[in-house]
């Protein structure tokens, strides 16, 4: 990403046109995390866009949001669903990753042998399944599904990383640039499950993983997308096993996403085996 690149050379906060807009771009862990943690009360609004005549929960501010915020969380637990358009893709990119790298996807097997049987998995196994836990932390690091979160925009004037920022900018985190952040993953840009997993292979939570974005406006249906992605996943790779079409090596498989305002995995042939 173009974003990406400027920061290696302009740092971790710098200024971009759209036009005569004028935008600031915030990249890397300690900078996002500085936005949008510890600063959240001045970076939680945001941006008013034309594309968007009614705002709804996305796009609006002040107690407007709070209540719909408040509503929304509200709905979520009562009947227990999220929207499922990102939490597919990313069950999309988990499955070619996990055929592409085949020794994963053996290892998950024997976990969730080992631990879960025959009978169906529940959330209440992620504690005991480590490695499987990790496998679909690095495949959502690595699909990389929202690279720019949602603009957000100053609420007052602020200071970030010795730059001053007045109230009523425009700002684009770089969520892009927190997962593949080389000063935070040993190996950023490969798929590797022991990222999130300690010396005794327990597994272990990364604050720079933050696919979701962070702060006051963090994903409201994270915990949510977080349960159906890790049920759906176990439960496919429980029953089946997947590989590459007949002549197709794992090395052939082309993981190059289609760019939009998400990074969604290319269409593949794939091959689900039912597991004796």
């Amino acid at each position: 990403m173009i974003s990406v690149q400027l920061s290696k050379t302009y740092g971790p906060v710098f200024t971009v046109y759209f036009g005569l807009k004028k935008v600031i771009v915030i990249a890397g862990y300690r900078a996002v995390k500085e936005a949008l943690v510890n600063h959240a009360e001045e970076f939680g609004n945001r941006e008013v866009t034309p594309f968007y005549l009614l705002p709804g929960i996305l796009f609006s501010n002040g107690d407007s949001w709070k209540e719909m915020r408040r509503f929304a969380l509200s709905t979520l637990k009562d009947f227990g669903m999220g929207k499922r358009i990102s939490e597919g893709k990313i069950i999309e990119e988990c499955h070619y990753l996990i055929q592409e790298f085949k020794q994963h996807q053996d290892q998950v097997l024997e976990e969730l042998n080992r631990v879960v049987g025959s009978r169906q998995v529940c959330v209440e196994d992620r504690k005991n399944l480590p490695y499987t836990d990790a496998v679909i932390h690095e495949s959502q690091r690595l699909c990389n599904l929202v690279p720019m979160a949602i603009p957000h925009r100053t609420s007052r004037d602020v200071s970030l990383h010795g730059y001053f920022i007045k109230e009523g900018t425009t700002v684009f985190p770089l969520l892009t640039s927190v997962l593949y952040d080389e000063s935070e993953w040993e190996n950023p840009f490969t798929f590797t499950p022991s990222h999130f997993l300690d010396q005794e292979g327990k597994f272990v939570r990364r604050d720079a993983f933050m696919p979701f974005s962070a702060g006051r406006r963090v994903c409201l249906g994270e915990g949510l997308a977080r349960m159906e992605i890790f049920l759906f996943i176990t439960s496919l790779l429980q029953h089946f096993r997947f590989t590459p079409p007949p002549g197709v090596s794992e090395d052939e498989l082309d993981l190059t996403p289609v760019v939009g305002f998400t990074l969604s995995p290319s269409p593949q042939k794939l091959c689900a085996v039912r597991r004796q």
